[in-house]
């Protein structure tokens, strides 16, 4: 699934798309998008609609990562640590980045209703762009998508 505020670079996956960079969470790999750019864009339309919830789909999902960086980079892998899931996974808790960057966009933040309304990958996506270190112009979007605004 690609978001509607993730349209602009859809159809050529040149960004890494929301439901792509859950998967790289689950499997504690940081893709860098100089390294996601030298992917095919077949092998970039693979690793967004593979299935990623298993335990075995998450071993074979981050095979094939580790292949393709191994494979068409010059750069090391970068892993991420798998065991602090609780933000997205939870729809009780509203981490303190999203209300901040409402607050910084001049847009309320989710009530705990709408919060707890959404899909995990709409909150994985709000935190990642809550918590996004360049400027995010894809956060009050992305708001209005969910249907909280």
């Amino acid at each position: 699934m690609i978001f509607d505020f993730e349209s602009d670079f859809a159809g050529s996956l040149r960004c890494i798309p929301m439901i792509t960079r859950q998967k790289l969470d689950i499997v504690g790999i940081k893709l860098s998008l100089r390294q996601w750019s030298r992917f095919s864009r077949e092998e970039r339309g693979t690793l967004t609609e593979l299935s990623c919830e298993t335990p075995d789909e998450q071993t074979a999902y981050r095979a094939l990562v580790l292949q393709l960086i191994a494979a068409r980079s010059d750069e090391a892998p970068t892993y991420l640590l798998t065991q602090n899931f609780d933000d997205w996974q939870r729809n009780d808790r509203m981490p303190e980045a999203v209300k901040v960057q409402s607050v910084a966009d001049g847009v309320l933040p989710p009530t705990a209703e709408q919060w707890a309304a959404l899909t995990p990958l709409q909150r994985f996506s709000l935190i990642k762009l809550a918590r996004s270190k360049h400027e995010n112009e894809n956060f009050v979007p992305a708001m209005k998508e969910f249907g909280i605004l």
